[in-house]
């Protein structure tokens, strides 16, 4: 619901705050007071094209603010929840600032966001009808979602869920399906160098890691002469130049023989030399051992060198690093195997898609027949709305059609117009089509009052919808406004007394001067005023006492 309106320095309008309630809200003036200015102050705050030539003289920038209250399940919430636009709580706040140097500023809930958006939120929001409507029903594309919501409102969502299930099966096996035959297209392609390659890198046999094995391999090979040097050098020191072994036993010797007479001062000394012996014998034998393990052989050093050369070689020559070239090769496997046993695996494949496809097309006929169920009842319900509004010659229908299969979507194979002619013995058209405005106002009430239950629950602007009409015709507008506004906020712009009568809230705009500036003054009126106003409506600027007893009538309905 639109809650609150605050209009600032806007054509003849300053400062204007305006608040709204439930049901059905009109507005009336005579012609020229500034009604227009309204709805294009709603427009600007839902997002629509900006115009410099909106800000009031004498000022540097225009700002329009719309409050909404939004009910748990209103759609809105997901647009606002899509782009992490989270509400607090059940208001939301649309505002738009435009500059005169052009620079336009909008927010929602005074979080800046780009114009496209506010549009896209004010779309879910509000819905504005008029004789010279551009979008909503007028919009083609929308045909479908309308029709899709009036068939489950009355039939469920069977259809819907298998024609969605039965699409993603379809689409999966179909990529599936193009994916292998790419993948063999380019395999048949290169066949030759893919054989050459797997079957040079098959006898290379690379390992993951192995690189740096190599490496450190290769490395260590290299200095093992340098390594082989370091050990004799370190035996000769330890045997030929000094025999420490016999220096060591020796002392060993002549302190063994002194210790008994030494009070066991000496049992310290023999000790250390005792370890010494032990250590002395271990290092020998571990030199002799890491001797051993450095007998290099030039061979190994050659073959280590030759195999990380190969590996860094086929790596280049493919495209890939050393590391990666195992994996390579099981993509070039997979490669070569389509070839070998592609058509096979082919067939299996473009058997499962067409499969896929026959239950899809299944589901889609389904869909199309409870469409074309939920478009024959539409139209009756439209056609019985049509006379009322002096449409008598009019007809309504839902055309349902093939679109290729290059457009089939999860919602099926159809495409949706709706369809009008206004004359007999002419063809129907797009409703988009027809010709006069005050028709085209007429029947996109008609449709939206068949529509309400099974639509979103945006607030309803109507634009002159009345416009061309009166007496009894104008009165059938006002009462199908006022059935319309039992479950969606509407607001009505209006010329008709009619239609004005039924109004729960009524605001009065009007056009007033102090001899200096000329100002766009909006005020909600009671119950005297609304019969004073109506009055003036069916009387003109002479409001005689019979005026105001069929305002009464209009009003009370008696």
């Amino acid at each position: 619901m639109l809650a609150s309106l605050s209009i600032r320095d806007v054509v003849l309008i300053d400062k204007l705050d305006l608040e709204f309630s439930e049901g059905l809200g009109v507005l009336t003036g005579e012609t020229g007071a500034g009604k227009s200015i309204l709805l294009d102050s709603l427009g600007l705050a839902l997002g629509e094209r900006g115009d410099t030539g909106l800000i009031r003289p004498g000022a540097d920038k225009l700002t329009v603010s719309a409050v909404f209250d939004l009910s748990p399940d209103h759609p809105a919430r997901t647009v606002l929840a899509e782009h992490d636009l989270a509400l607090e709580d059940d208001t939301v706040v649309l505002r738009r600032s435009l500059s005169r140097d052009g620079r336009s500023r909008a927010y929602v809930n005074d979080q800046t966001v780009s114009v496209g958006l506010l549009r896209q939120a004010g779309n879910a929001l509000v819905e504005v009808h008029g004789q010279f409507d551009a979008h909503g029903l007028m919009d083609p594309s929308t045909h479908i979602g309308v029709l899709d919501r009036f068939r489950r409102a009355t039939s469920g969502s069977e259809h819907d869920k298998a024609c969605l299930r039965c699409w993603g099966a379809w689409r999966e096996a179909f990529n599936a399906w193009q994916a292998a035959e790419r993948l063999m297209r380019e395999a048949k392609a290169e066949e030759e160098t893919l054989r050459a390659a797997v079957d040079t890198l098959e006898k290379l046999a690379p390992i993951a890691g192995e690189e740096s094995g190599l490496a450190a391999k290769r490395a260590m090979l290299r200095h093992g002469e340098q390594i082989l040097s370091a050990i004799e050098a370190a035996r000769q020191a330890l045997t030929e130049q000094a025999d420490v072994d016999t220096a060591i036993r020796t002392a060993q010797g002549e302190l063994d023989r002194a210790a008994p007479k030494a009070e066991g001062r000496l049992d310290s000394v023999c000790a250390a030399l005792e370890r010494a012996s032990i250590e002395l014998a271990e290092t020998q034998s571990a030199l002799d051992a890491a001797g051993e393990a450095f007998n290099i052989d030039p061979a190994e050093l050659d073959a280590a060198e030759e195999r990380l050369f190969a590996l860094k070689a086929e790596a280049r020559k493919n495209g890939v690093t050393v590391d990666d070239l195992s994996a390579h090769l099981e993509t070039l496997k997979e490669k070569l195997s389509a070839v070998e046993g592609g058509e096979d695996n082919l067939i299996r494949l473009a058997k499962a898609e067409q499969s896929t496809r026959n239950s899809f097309e299944t589901a889609a006929k389904a869909m199309s027949k409870a469409r074309t169920k939920a478009g024959t009842a539409l139209a009756k319900s439209v056609a019985k709305e049509l006379p009322p509004v002096r449409l008598n010659d009019a007809s309504f229908r839902v055309a349902i059609n093939n679109l290729p299969d290059t457009e089939w979507s999860a919602s099926g194979r159809d495409r949706i117009g709706f369809e009008v002619t206004t004359n007999p013995g002419l063809p129907p058209g797009p409703l988009n089509k027809i010709a006069s405005g005050g028709e085209l106002a007429r029947f996109l009430l008609a449709l939206k009052v068949v529509l309400a239950d099974s639509q979103p629950p945006a607030v309803m602007v109507f634009d002159e919808v009345d416009s061309g009409i009166g007496g009894a015709t104008a009165s059938a507008v006002g009462e199908r406004l006022a059935r319309l506004a039992d479950g969606v906020q509407v607001l009505v712009v209006t010329h008709s007394p009619q239609v004005a009568a039924r109004g729960l809230n009524h605001w009065q705009v009007s056009k007033v001067t102090d001899g200096k500036k000329t100002a766009t003054r909006v005020v909600q009126l009671t119950t005297d005023e609304r019969r004073e106003e109506i009055a003036r409506m069916l009387a003109g600027s002479d409001i005689t006492d019979e005026a105001r007893a069929a305002a009464t009538m209009l009003m009370t309905g008696s």
